[in-house]
Protein backbone atom coordinates (compact mmCIF):
# COMPACT_ATOMS: atom_id res chain seq x y z
CA UNK A 1 0.00 0.00 0.00
CA UNK A 2 1.06 3.63 -0.02
CA UNK A 3 3.11 4.96 2.88
CA UNK A 4 0.74 6.30 5.57
CA UNK A 5 1.14 7.33 9.19
CA UNK A 6 -0.88 5.60 11.88
CA UNK A 7 -2.51 8.96 12.64
CA UNK A 8 -3.57 9.36 9.00
CA UNK A 9 -5.01 5.84 8.90
CA UNK A 10 -7.01 6.56 12.07
CA UNK A 11 -8.35 9.71 10.42
CA UNK A 12 -9.35 7.81 7.25
CA UNK A 13 -11.21 5.04 9.07
CA UNK A 14 -12.73 7.19 11.80
CA UNK A 15 -10.93 5.30 14.56
CA UNK A 16 -9.38 6.31 17.85
CA UNK A 17 -5.84 5.64 19.00
CA UNK A 18 -5.08 3.13 21.78
CA UNK A 19 -1.69 2.18 23.14
CA UNK A 20 0.02 4.98 21.22
CA UNK A 21 0.07 8.73 21.72
CA UNK A 22 -1.13 11.14 19.02
CA UNK A 23 2.39 12.45 18.69
CA UNK A 24 3.88 9.00 18.22
CA UNK A 25 1.07 8.04 15.81
CA UNK A 26 1.95 11.02 13.65
CA UNK A 27 5.45 9.60 13.25
CA UNK A 28 4.75 5.86 13.05
CA UNK A 29 4.43 4.88 9.39
CA UNK A 30 2.86 1.83 7.78
CA UNK A 31 5.19 0.96 4.93
CA UNK A 32 4.52 -2.76 4.59
CA UNK A 33 1.52 -4.91 3.75
CA UNK A 34 -1.88 -5.09 5.41
CA UNK A 35 -2.58 -8.59 6.74
CA UNK A 36 -5.43 -10.35 8.56
CA UNK A 37 -3.25 -13.40 9.30
CA UNK A 38 -0.74 -12.58 12.04
CA UNK A 39 1.65 -15.18 10.59
CA UNK A 40 1.90 -13.16 7.36
CA UNK A 41 2.77 -9.85 9.00
CA UNK A 42 6.15 -8.36 8.18
CA UNK A 43 8.12 -5.24 9.09
CA UNK A 44 6.17 -2.03 8.69
CA UNK A 45 2.86 -3.83 8.28
CA UNK A 46 -0.65 -3.24 9.58
CA UNK A 47 -2.44 -6.15 11.25
CA UNK A 48 -6.23 -6.39 10.87
CA UNK A 49 -7.83 -8.14 13.87
CA UNK A 50 -10.88 -10.19 12.86
CA UNK A 51 -12.87 -12.90 14.67
CA UNK A 52 -12.37 -16.39 13.25
CA UNK A 53 -13.68 -19.91 13.63
CA UNK A 54 -10.81 -21.03 15.87
CA UNK A 55 -9.51 -17.81 17.39
CA UNK A 56 -10.02 -14.06 17.51
CA UNK A 57 -7.45 -11.93 15.73
CA UNK A 58 -7.44 -9.54 18.69
CA UNK A 59 -5.73 -12.29 20.70
CA UNK A 60 -2.83 -12.29 18.21
CA UNK A 61 -2.21 -8.54 18.16
CA UNK A 62 0.87 -8.82 20.34
CA UNK A 63 2.50 -11.47 18.17
CA UNK A 64 1.74 -9.42 15.06
CA UNK A 65 3.49 -6.38 16.49
CA UNK A 66 6.38 -8.57 17.59
CA UNK A 67 6.64 -9.76 13.98
CA UNK A 68 6.96 -6.18 12.74
CA UNK A 69 3.46 -4.71 12.55
CA UNK A 70 3.46 -0.99 13.27
CA UNK A 71 -0.11 -1.04 14.56
CA UNK A 72 -3.32 -3.06 14.71
CA UNK A 73 -6.71 -2.20 13.23
CA UNK A 74 -9.07 -3.48 15.91
CA UNK A 75 -12.48 -3.19 17.55
CA UNK A 76 -11.06 -2.85 21.07
CA UNK A 77 -7.74 -1.95 22.76
CA UNK A 78 -5.26 -4.82 22.48
CA UNK A 79 -2.30 -3.70 24.61
CA UNK A 80 -0.18 -2.59 21.64
CA UNK A 81 -0.45 0.40 19.26
CA UNK A 82 -3.91 0.19 17.72
CA UNK A 83 -6.52 2.06 15.75
CA UNK A 84 -9.84 1.16 17.37
CA UNK A 85 -13.19 1.35 15.56
CA UNK A 86 -16.64 0.98 17.13
CA UNK A 87 -18.73 -2.17 16.54
CA UNK A 88 -21.27 -1.91 13.72
CA UNK A 89 -25.02 -1.90 14.48
CA UNK A 90 -26.48 -5.37 13.97
CA UNK A 91 -28.54 -4.32 10.93
CA UNK A 92 -25.49 -2.97 9.09
CA UNK A 93 -23.01 -5.77 9.62
CA UNK A 94 -21.16 -7.20 6.65
CA UNK A 95 -22.19 -10.76 5.85
CA UNK A 96 -18.81 -12.26 5.08
CA UNK A 97 -17.87 -13.13 8.68
CA UNK A 98 -19.59 -16.12 10.22
CA UNK A 99 -18.09 -15.59 13.69
CA UNK A 100 -19.04 -12.02 14.54
CA UNK A 101 -21.45 -12.16 17.44
CA UNK A 102 -20.74 -8.64 18.74
CA UNK A 103 -20.24 -6.81 15.44
CA UNK A 104 -16.53 -6.27 16.00
CA UNK A 105 -15.60 -8.00 12.76
CA UNK A 106 -18.03 -5.92 10.72
CA UNK A 107 -16.59 -2.76 12.25
CA UNK A 108 -13.06 -3.73 11.31
CA UNK A 109 -14.15 -4.78 7.81
CA UNK A 110 -15.87 -1.43 7.30
CA UNK A 111 -12.70 0.36 8.41
CA UNK A 112 -10.61 -1.78 6.07
CA UNK A 113 -12.92 -0.80 3.19
CA UNK A 114 -12.52 2.90 4.01
CA UNK A 115 -8.74 2.56 4.06
CA UNK A 116 -8.72 0.67 0.75
CA UNK A 117 -11.01 3.28 -0.85
CA UNK A 118 -8.72 6.13 0.21
CA UNK A 119 -5.63 4.34 -1.08
CA UNK A 120 -7.35 3.43 -4.36
CA UNK A 121 -8.43 7.03 -4.93
CA UNK A 122 -4.91 8.31 -4.46
CA UNK A 123 -3.41 5.65 -6.72
CA UNK A 124 -5.99 6.24 -9.47
CA UNK A 125 -5.13 9.95 -9.35
CA UNK A 126 -1.55 8.86 -9.96
CA UNK A 127 -2.44 6.79 -13.04
CA UNK A 128 -3.56 3.38 -11.73
CA UNK A 129 -6.07 1.52 -13.95
CA UNK A 130 -8.54 -0.69 -12.08
CA UNK A 131 -10.16 -3.67 -13.83
CA UNK A 132 -13.17 -5.40 -12.25
CA UNK A 133 -14.35 -8.87 -13.30
CA UNK A 134 -17.60 -10.59 -12.39
CA UNK A 135 -19.70 -13.53 -13.56
CA UNK A 136 -21.31 -16.66 -12.21
CA UNK A 137 -18.35 -18.78 -13.31
CA UNK A 138 -14.88 -18.26 -14.72
CA UNK A 139 -13.96 -15.19 -12.67
CA UNK A 140 -10.77 -16.58 -11.19
CA UNK A 141 -9.50 -18.10 -14.44
CA UNK A 142 -10.23 -14.87 -16.31
CA UNK A 143 -8.60 -12.79 -13.57
CA UNK A 144 -5.44 -14.87 -13.95
CA UNK A 145 -5.49 -14.47 -17.74
CA UNK A 146 -6.06 -10.72 -17.49
CA UNK A 147 -3.09 -10.41 -15.16
CA UNK A 148 -0.96 -12.41 -17.61
CA UNK A 149 -1.85 -10.31 -20.67
CA UNK A 150 -1.32 -7.04 -18.79
CA UNK A 151 2.05 -8.01 -17.34
CA UNK A 152 4.00 -7.03 -20.49
CA UNK A 153 2.40 -3.58 -20.27
CA UNK A 154 3.32 -2.72 -16.69
CA UNK A 155 3.23 -3.74 -13.04
CA UNK A 156 0.12 -5.75 -12.16
CA UNK A 157 -1.50 -6.56 -8.82
CA UNK A 158 -4.15 -9.30 -8.78
CA UNK A 159 -5.57 -11.38 -5.93
CA UNK A 160 -4.36 -14.90 -5.25
CA UNK A 161 -7.06 -17.50 -5.71
CA UNK A 162 -10.56 -16.16 -5.14
CA UNK A 163 -10.02 -13.17 -2.87
CA UNK A 164 -13.19 -11.54 -4.13
CA UNK A 165 -15.45 -10.62 -1.19
CA UNK A 166 -15.71 -7.93 1.51
CA UNK A 167 -12.40 -9.07 2.98
CA UNK A 168 -10.34 -10.25 0.02
CA UNK A 169 -11.29 -7.29 -2.17
CA UNK A 170 -9.93 -4.46 0.05
CA UNK A 171 -6.98 -6.66 1.04
CA UNK A 172 -6.06 -6.92 -2.66
CA UNK A 173 -6.52 -3.18 -3.22
CA UNK A 174 -4.05 -2.54 -0.42
CA UNK A 175 -1.38 -4.62 -2.21
CA UNK A 176 -1.15 -1.89 -4.84
CA UNK A 177 1.59 0.74 -4.56
CA UNK A 178 2.47 3.94 -6.46
CA UNK A 179 4.42 1.79 -8.93
CA UNK A 180 1.38 -0.39 -9.78
CA UNK A 181 -0.03 0.22 -13.25
CA UNK A 182 -2.96 -2.23 -13.24
CA UNK A 183 -5.08 -3.53 -10.38
CA UNK A 184 -7.15 -6.58 -11.39
CA UNK A 185 -10.07 -7.36 -9.08
CA UNK A 186 -12.40 -10.33 -9.02
CA UNK A 187 -15.84 -9.32 -7.74
CA UNK A 188 -18.18 -11.84 -6.16
CA UNK A 189 -21.66 -11.48 -4.67
CA UNK A 190 -23.95 -13.38 -2.36
CA UNK A 191 -26.68 -10.77 -2.20
CA UNK A 192 -27.82 -7.69 -4.14
CA UNK A 193 -25.64 -4.67 -3.54
CA UNK A 194 -22.42 -6.64 -2.95
CA UNK A 195 -20.80 -5.76 -6.27
CA UNK A 196 -21.87 -2.12 -6.03
CA UNK A 197 -20.24 -1.93 -2.60
CA UNK A 198 -17.01 -3.46 -3.87
CA UNK A 199 -16.99 -1.05 -6.81
CA UNK A 200 -17.28 1.88 -4.39
CA UNK A 201 -14.07 0.77 -2.71
CA UNK A 202 -12.13 0.62 -5.98
CA UNK A 203 -14.07 2.16 -8.90
CA UNK A 204 -13.19 0.18 -12.05
CA UNK A 205 -12.16 1.95 -15.23
CA UNK A 206 -12.76 -1.34 -17.07
CA UNK A 207 -15.54 -3.75 -16.11
CA UNK A 208 -15.87 -7.30 -17.45
CA UNK A 209 -19.04 -9.40 -17.18
CA UNK A 210 -18.56 -13.04 -18.17
CA UNK A 211 -21.93 -14.74 -17.70
CA UNK A 212 -25.04 -15.07 -15.58
CA UNK A 213 -25.65 -18.60 -14.35
CA UNK A 214 -27.12 -20.24 -11.28
CA UNK A 215 -24.24 -19.99 -8.82
CA UNK A 216 -25.61 -18.80 -5.43
CA UNK A 217 -29.15 -19.29 -6.70
CA UNK A 218 -30.19 -20.35 -3.22
CA UNK A 219 -29.20 -16.96 -1.83
CA UNK A 220 -30.51 -14.80 -4.68
CA UNK A 221 -33.74 -16.70 -5.33
CA UNK A 222 -33.79 -16.27 -9.11
CA UNK A 223 -31.52 -15.90 -12.12
CA UNK A 224 -33.06 -12.47 -12.70
CA UNK A 225 -31.85 -11.33 -9.27
CA UNK A 226 -28.38 -12.66 -10.08
CA UNK A 227 -28.42 -10.73 -13.37
CA UNK A 228 -29.40 -7.50 -11.64
CA UNK A 229 -26.56 -7.94 -9.18
CA UNK A 230 -23.97 -8.69 -11.87
CA UNK A 231 -25.21 -5.57 -13.71
CA UNK A 232 -24.02 -3.50 -10.75
CA UNK A 233 -20.53 -3.71 -12.26
CA UNK A 234 -21.25 -2.09 -15.66
CA UNK A 235 -23.40 0.46 -13.85
CA UNK A 236 -20.41 1.37 -11.68
CA UNK A 237 -18.03 2.02 -14.59
CA UNK A 238 -17.90 5.78 -15.38
CA UNK A 239 -18.74 7.18 -18.83
CA UNK A 240 -15.02 7.55 -19.48
CA UNK A 241 -14.50 3.83 -18.89
CA UNK A 242 -15.06 0.63 -20.84
CA UNK A 243 -17.48 -2.24 -20.22
CA UNK A 244 -16.54 -5.60 -21.76
CA UNK A 245 -19.48 -7.97 -22.21
CA UNK A 246 -19.60 -11.61 -23.26
CA UNK A 247 -22.50 -11.23 -25.67
CA UNK A 248 -22.81 -14.99 -26.21
CA UNK A 249 -24.84 -14.78 -22.99
CA UNK A 250 -28.03 -12.84 -23.91
CA UNK A 251 -28.49 -11.69 -20.32
CA UNK A 252 -25.01 -10.21 -20.31
CA UNK A 253 -25.50 -8.69 -23.76
CA UNK A 254 -28.53 -6.79 -22.43
CA UNK A 255 -26.30 -5.04 -19.88
CA UNK A 256 -25.12 -2.74 -22.68
CA UNK A 257 -28.34 -0.81 -21.95
CA UNK A 258 -27.57 -0.17 -18.27
CA UNK A 259 -24.21 1.55 -18.67
CA UNK A 260 -23.18 4.91 -20.02
CA UNK A 261 -19.69 3.62 -20.76
CA UNK A 262 -18.30 2.50 -24.07
CA UNK A 263 -19.18 -1.17 -24.64
CA UNK A 264 -16.81 -3.76 -26.11
CA UNK A 265 -18.61 -6.90 -27.22
CA UNK A 266 -16.82 -10.26 -27.01
CA UNK A 267 -18.06 -13.43 -28.66
CA UNK A 268 -17.09 -16.88 -29.84
CA UNK A 269 -18.42 -15.69 -33.21
CA UNK A 270 -17.96 -12.45 -35.09
CA UNK A 271 -21.70 -11.91 -35.55
CA UNK A 272 -24.31 -12.33 -32.83
CA UNK A 273 -27.96 -11.49 -32.27
CA UNK A 274 -26.89 -8.11 -30.88
CA UNK A 275 -24.75 -7.25 -33.89
CA UNK A 276 -21.07 -7.55 -34.78
CA UNK A 277 -18.54 -8.31 -32.08
CA UNK A 278 -15.44 -6.25 -31.34
CA UNK A 279 -13.31 -9.22 -30.23
CA UNK A 280 -14.02 -12.75 -31.41
CA UNK A 281 -12.57 -16.14 -32.25
CA UNK A 282 -12.82 -18.61 -35.08
CA UNK A 283 -11.30 -21.96 -35.92
CA UNK A 284 -11.45 -23.16 -32.31
CA UNK A 285 -9.93 -26.59 -31.71
CA UNK A 286 -8.60 -28.48 -28.70
CA UNK A 287 -5.37 -30.42 -28.31
CA UNK A 288 -5.04 -33.75 -26.52
CA UNK A 289 -5.21 -32.07 -23.10
CA UNK A 290 -8.17 -29.84 -24.05
CA UNK A 291 -6.03 -26.73 -24.48
CA UNK A 292 -7.80 -24.46 -27.00
CA UNK A 293 -6.35 -23.06 -30.20
CA UNK A 294 -8.08 -20.36 -32.24
CA UNK A 295 -7.65 -17.26 -34.34
CA UNK A 296 -8.15 -14.07 -32.35
CA UNK A 297 -9.81 -11.19 -34.22
CA UNK A 298 -10.16 -7.65 -32.91
CA UNK A 299 -11.59 -4.50 -34.37
CA UNK A 300 -8.97 -1.75 -34.29
CA UNK A 301 -9.78 1.79 -35.36
CA UNK A 302 -6.08 2.40 -35.95
CA UNK A 303 -6.00 -0.14 -38.80
CA UNK A 304 -7.36 0.85 -42.18
CA UNK A 305 -6.99 -2.68 -43.47
CA UNK A 306 -9.65 -4.21 -41.21
CA UNK A 307 -9.59 -6.32 -38.03
CA UNK A 308 -6.29 -7.36 -36.54
CA UNK A 309 -5.79 -11.07 -35.99
CA UNK A 310 -3.35 -13.52 -34.46
CA UNK A 311 -3.14 -17.25 -33.80
CA UNK A 312 -3.62 -18.18 -30.15
CA UNK A 313 -2.60 -21.40 -28.38
CA UNK A 314 -3.78 -21.34 -24.79
CA UNK A 315 -1.85 -22.94 -21.96
CA UNK A 316 -5.01 -23.48 -19.90
CA UNK A 317 -7.46 -26.34 -20.25
CA UNK A 318 -11.08 -26.55 -21.39
CA UNK A 319 -13.16 -25.20 -24.25
CA UNK A 320 -14.80 -22.74 -21.83
CA UNK A 321 -11.44 -20.98 -21.52
CA UNK A 322 -11.89 -19.51 -25.01
CA UNK A 323 -14.41 -16.97 -23.74
CA UNK A 324 -12.26 -16.22 -20.71
CA UNK A 325 -9.27 -15.62 -22.97
CA UNK A 326 -11.27 -13.39 -25.33
CA UNK A 327 -12.37 -11.22 -22.41
CA UNK A 328 -8.78 -11.02 -21.17
CA UNK A 329 -7.66 -10.08 -24.67
CA UNK A 330 -10.28 -7.33 -24.82
CA UNK A 331 -8.96 -5.85 -21.56
CA UNK A 332 -5.36 -5.85 -22.80
CA UNK A 333 -6.33 -4.34 -26.14
CA UNK A 334 -8.11 -1.50 -24.33
CA UNK A 335 -4.93 -0.92 -22.35
CA UNK A 336 -2.82 -0.56 -25.50
CA UNK A 337 -1.61 -4.08 -26.28
CA UNK A 338 -1.48 -5.42 -29.82
CA UNK A 339 -3.12 -8.69 -30.80
CA UNK A 340 0.35 -10.17 -31.28
CA UNK A 341 1.30 -9.24 -27.71
CA UNK A 342 -1.95 -10.68 -26.44
CA UNK A 343 -1.48 -13.96 -28.32
CA UNK A 344 2.05 -14.37 -26.94
CA UNK A 345 0.96 -13.64 -23.37
CA UNK A 346 -1.99 -16.04 -23.56
CA UNK A 347 0.26 -18.82 -24.85
CA UNK A 348 2.59 -18.34 -21.89
CA UNK A 349 -0.20 -18.22 -19.29
CA UNK A 350 -0.74 -21.55 -17.57
CA UNK A 351 -3.02 -22.30 -14.61
CA UNK A 352 -2.15 -20.02 -11.68
CA UNK A 353 -4.77 -20.40 -8.95
CA UNK A 354 -4.78 -23.77 -7.21
CA UNK A 355 -7.51 -26.36 -7.80
CA UNK A 356 -8.81 -24.65 -10.95
CA UNK A 357 -8.44 -26.82 -14.05
CA UNK A 358 -4.90 -27.86 -13.15
CA UNK A 359 -3.97 -30.86 -15.31
CA UNK A 360 -1.19 -33.21 -14.16
CA UNK A 361 -0.05 -36.46 -15.76
CA UNK A 362 1.62 -38.81 -13.30
CA UNK A 363 4.53 -41.14 -13.97
CA UNK A 364 2.10 -44.04 -14.40
CA UNK A 365 0.18 -42.15 -17.11
CA UNK A 366 -2.82 -41.25 -14.95
CA UNK A 367 -4.01 -37.73 -15.81
CA UNK A 368 -5.58 -35.76 -12.95
CA UNK A 369 -7.82 -32.76 -13.71
CA UNK A 370 -7.95 -30.80 -10.46
CA UNK A 371 -10.91 -28.40 -10.49
CA UNK A 372 -11.79 -28.91 -6.85
CA UNK A 373 -12.07 -25.30 -5.68
CA UNK A 374 -15.53 -24.42 -6.90
CA UNK A 375 -18.51 -25.83 -8.75
CA UNK A 376 -21.83 -24.72 -10.14
CA UNK A 377 -23.93 -26.27 -12.93
CA UNK A 378 -22.13 -24.38 -15.69
CA UNK A 379 -18.60 -25.09 -14.50
CA UNK A 380 -19.50 -28.72 -13.73
CA UNK A 381 -20.59 -29.20 -17.34
CA UNK A 382 -17.37 -27.58 -18.56
CA UNK A 383 -15.26 -29.86 -16.37
CA UNK A 384 -17.05 -33.01 -17.49
CA UNK A 385 -16.72 -32.00 -21.14
CA UNK A 386 -12.97 -31.49 -20.69
CA UNK A 387 -12.71 -34.91 -19.03
CA UNK A 388 -14.58 -36.59 -21.88
CA UNK A 389 -12.46 -34.83 -24.50
CA UNK A 390 -9.12 -35.81 -22.93
CA UNK A 391 -10.27 -39.41 -22.44
CA UNK A 392 -11.15 -39.78 -26.13
CA UNK A 393 -7.97 -38.40 -27.69
CA UNK A 394 -6.30 -41.79 -28.06
CA UNK A 395 -7.10 -44.53 -30.55
CA UNK A 396 -8.52 -46.58 -27.72
CA UNK A 397 -10.38 -44.26 -25.32
CA UNK A 398 -8.85 -43.98 -21.87
CA UNK A 399 -10.92 -44.93 -18.85
CA UNK A 400 -12.38 -41.77 -17.30
CA UNK A 401 -13.37 -40.99 -13.71
CA UNK A 402 -15.55 -38.12 -12.50
CA UNK A 403 -15.06 -37.65 -8.75
CA UNK A 404 -17.71 -35.10 -7.88
CA UNK A 405 -18.84 -33.39 -4.71
CA UNK A 406 -21.69 -31.08 -3.89
CA UNK A 407 -22.46 -27.85 -5.73
CA UNK A 408 -23.32 -25.48 -2.90
CA UNK A 409 -25.85 -22.65 -2.63
CA UNK A 410 -28.29 -23.80 -5.32
CA UNK A 411 -31.35 -23.54 -3.10
CA UNK A 412 -34.53 -25.17 -4.36
CA UNK A 413 -32.80 -26.18 -7.62
CA UNK A 414 -30.15 -28.28 -5.86
CA UNK A 415 -31.84 -31.66 -6.37
CA UNK A 416 -32.62 -31.02 -10.04
CA UNK A 417 -29.17 -29.68 -10.88
CA UNK A 418 -27.33 -32.54 -9.16
CA UNK A 419 -29.56 -35.04 -10.96
CA UNK A 420 -28.66 -33.37 -14.27
CA UNK A 421 -24.94 -33.64 -13.56
CA UNK A 422 -25.24 -37.35 -12.83
CA UNK A 423 -27.11 -37.89 -16.10
CA UNK A 424 -24.62 -35.76 -18.04
CA UNK A 425 -21.75 -37.95 -16.85
CA UNK A 426 -23.49 -40.93 -18.46
CA UNK A 427 -24.27 -39.07 -21.68
CA UNK A 428 -20.63 -38.02 -22.00
CA UNK A 429 -19.61 -41.68 -21.64
CA UNK A 430 -17.63 -41.15 -18.45
CA UNK A 431 -16.50 -44.59 -17.31
CA UNK A 432 -16.85 -44.17 -13.55
CA UNK A 433 -18.76 -41.61 -11.52
CA UNK A 434 -17.76 -41.36 -7.86
CA UNK A 435 -20.28 -39.29 -5.91
CA UNK A 436 -18.63 -37.94 -2.75
CA UNK A 437 -20.81 -37.00 0.20
CA UNK A 438 -24.14 -37.75 1.77
CA UNK A 439 -27.39 -35.84 1.69
CA UNK A 440 -30.21 -35.37 -0.76
CA UNK A 441 -28.21 -33.53 -3.42
CA UNK A 442 -25.55 -36.19 -3.69
CA UNK A 443 -28.16 -38.95 -3.68
CA UNK A 444 -29.84 -37.14 -6.57
CA UNK A 445 -26.57 -37.08 -8.53
CA UNK A 446 -26.01 -40.79 -7.98
CA UNK A 447 -29.61 -41.75 -8.78
CA UNK A 448 -29.60 -39.55 -11.87
CA UNK A 449 -26.63 -41.45 -13.25
CA UNK A 450 -28.09 -44.84 -12.38
CA UNK A 451 -31.48 -44.02 -13.88
CA UNK A 452 -29.94 -42.57 -17.04
CA UNK A 453 -28.35 -45.94 -17.75
CA UNK A 454 -26.32 -46.52 -20.89
CA UNK A 455 -23.08 -47.19 -19.04
CA UNK A 456 -22.40 -50.25 -21.14
CA UNK A 457 -21.17 -53.63 -20.03
CA UNK A 458 -18.27 -54.42 -17.74
CA UNK A 459 -17.43 -54.09 -14.07
CA UNK A 460 -15.18 -51.10 -14.71
CA UNK A 461 -18.14 -48.84 -15.53
CA UNK A 462 -20.88 -47.34 -13.39
CA UNK A 463 -21.64 -45.02 -10.49
CA UNK A 464 -20.45 -45.34 -6.91
CA UNK A 465 -21.45 -43.35 -3.84
CA UNK A 466 -18.99 -42.80 -0.98
CA UNK A 467 -19.45 -40.81 2.24
CA UNK A 468 -16.36 -38.60 2.14
CA UNK A 469 -13.06 -37.72 0.46
CA UNK A 470 -11.10 -40.37 2.37
CA UNK A 471 -13.42 -43.10 1.10
CA UNK A 472 -13.14 -41.73 -2.43
CA UNK A 473 -9.34 -41.75 -2.25
CA UNK A 474 -9.34 -45.33 -0.97
CA UNK A 475 -11.57 -46.39 -3.87
CA UNK A 476 -9.34 -44.66 -6.41
CA UNK A 477 -6.16 -46.11 -4.97
CA UNK A 478 -7.67 -49.57 -5.23
CA UNK A 479 -9.08 -49.28 -8.74
CA UNK A 480 -7.14 -46.69 -10.76
CA UNK A 481 -5.14 -48.11 -13.64
CA UNK A 482 -2.25 -46.58 -15.60
CA UNK A 483 -3.57 -44.24 -18.28
CA UNK A 484 -6.86 -43.39 -16.57
CA UNK A 485 -8.14 -39.79 -16.55
CA UNK A 486 -9.64 -38.39 -13.34
CA UNK A 487 -11.65 -35.19 -12.83
CA UNK A 488 -12.00 -33.97 -9.23
CA UNK A 489 -14.60 -31.23 -8.90
CA UNK A 490 -16.87 -29.77 -6.21
CA UNK A 491 -17.59 -26.61 -4.31
CA UNK A 492 -14.76 -25.74 -1.96
CA UNK A 493 -16.80 -26.66 1.11
CA UNK A 494 -16.77 -30.31 -0.02
CA UNK A 495 -13.06 -30.45 0.77
CA UNK A 496 -11.90 -32.36 -2.31
CA UNK A 497 -8.78 -30.22 -2.76
CA UNK A 498 -6.68 -32.51 -0.55
CA UNK A 499 -7.97 -35.52 -2.50
CA UNK A 500 -6.89 -33.91 -5.77
CA UNK A 501 -3.47 -33.07 -4.32
CA UNK A 502 -3.01 -36.66 -3.16
CA UNK A 503 -3.97 -38.06 -6.55
CA UNK A 504 -1.71 -35.71 -8.48
CA UNK A 505 1.38 -36.48 -6.41
CA UNK A 506 1.04 -40.26 -6.26
CA UNK A 507 2.70 -42.25 -9.01
CA UNK A 508 1.08 -45.63 -8.60
CA UNK A 509 -2.28 -44.97 -6.99
CA UNK A 510 -1.16 -46.17 -3.55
Amino acid sequence: MIDLTVARIAEIVGGTLAGVSPRAAAELRVTGTVEFDSRAVGPGGLFVALPGARSDGHDHAGSAVAAGAVAVLAARPVGVPAIVVSPEPRNSRAGVLEHDADGSGAAVLAALAKLAAAVAAELVAGGLTIIGITGSSGKTSTKDLVAAVLEPLGEVVAPPGSFNNELGHPWTVLRATPSTDYLVLEMSARRPGNIAALAEIAPPAIGVVLNVGTAHLGEFGSREAIARTKAELPQAVPPSGVVILNVDDPVVAAMAHVTGSRVVRVSRDGATDCGPSDVWADGVSLDELARPRFTLHAMDARRASGPAEAEVRLGVHGDHQVTNALCAAAVALQCGATVEQVAAALAAAGPVSRHRMQVTTRADGVTVIDDAYNANPDSMRAGLQALAWIAHQTERPRRSWAVLGEMAELGADAITEHDRVGRLAVRLDVSRLVVVGTGRSMSAMHHGAVLEGGWGAGTDRGAASVPDADAALALLRAELRPGDVVLVKASNAAGLGALADALATESDGR
